[in-house]
């Protein structure tokens, strides 16, 4: 079975002075996560529920690799992101609504660029690449050029891309972010079928029926820090998921709406 844990996760951001005025504020430093702990299991959706700033993607991006952590580390089975971060990317998908596309270029065109980036052999890419292109509906818009499809069309493309190796484990920051509910629900559909081949997948999102609908477990995080960390049937005995979190949101607010 692989693991994900994260432990003590932390990373503190230098505050402009054009930002400190803009936002109000005098510190000069944020600490956008604040001793991060976690762990999820292959076969499991693990989901990281928070509003906008509480830190969800700051920790996608240190799981990822993509910035260290100022401490704590995670670690896939045994491997470190901090000490062993290539060795990581080869074993994880990570997806963000930052991803950029080569808009001049195509889902073929890309795909096989991808595919020699990782190293796949290239009789795995053509099964791959068949794969894919038919779970996302890639086939009917494979050959024209990104800059020309829809927004719902570029995800599937980043989706077929950030999956062609195969990973372990998925990590994907706000997946559904700015797509029309067709593409929703592919997306949706997705992440439980590797759910079905037991990845690890990690979702990052502020919404509440996502959760709902793919999550086994999920955390909350406000203000940088894990405010509960439980599967989803126990958060919803009593109450639907957003009045669990809108309960823990103004517990750990001091008692007040913000």
């Amino acid at each position: 079975m692989s693991v994900l844990k994260a432990e003590g996760l932390i990373k503190t951001f230098k505050i402009s002075e054009k930002q400190r005025k803009s936002l109000g504020i005098e510190e000069k430093t944020k600490k956008a996560v604040d001793g991060i702990s976690f762990t999820a299991h292959s076969g499991e959706v693990f989901g990281l529920l928070g509003p906008n700033g509480a830190g969800k993607t700051t920790t996608m991006r240190m799981l990822s690799t993509l910035i260290k952590p100022d401490s704590g580390d995670a670690f896939y089975d045994d491997i470190s992101v901090v000490g062993q971060p290539e060795m990581v990317r080869s074993r994880i998908a990570f997806l963000t609504t930052d991803l950029k596309l080569d808009m001049k270029s195509t889902a073929n065109s890309m795909f096989d660029f991808f595919s020699e980036l990782y190293h796949v052999p290239k009789d795995t890419v053509k099964k791959r690449k068949e794969e894919l292109f038919e779970g996302f509906h890639i086939n009917s818009f494979a050959d024209t050029k990104i800059s020309k499809l829809s927004q719902g069309m570029k995800q599937k493309v980043s989706l077929a891309i950030s999956v062609l190796h195969d990973p372990e484990f998925i990590i994907f920051d706000e997946p559904t972010n700015g797509l029309d509910i067709i593409a929703t629900r592919d997306v949706r559909k997705f992440i439980l079928d590797m759910k079905e081949r037991n990845k690890c997948i990690i979702i990052s999102t502020h919404l509440f029926d996502l959760v709902e609908r793919i999550c086994d477990r999920a955390a909350m995080i406000i203000n940088g820090k894990i405010a509960a960390d439980d599967t989803l049937e126990n958060f919803t005995k009593e109450k639907p998921l957003e009045d669990v979190f809108y309960d823990i949101y103004i517990k750990h607010n001091g008692g007040a709406e913000q």
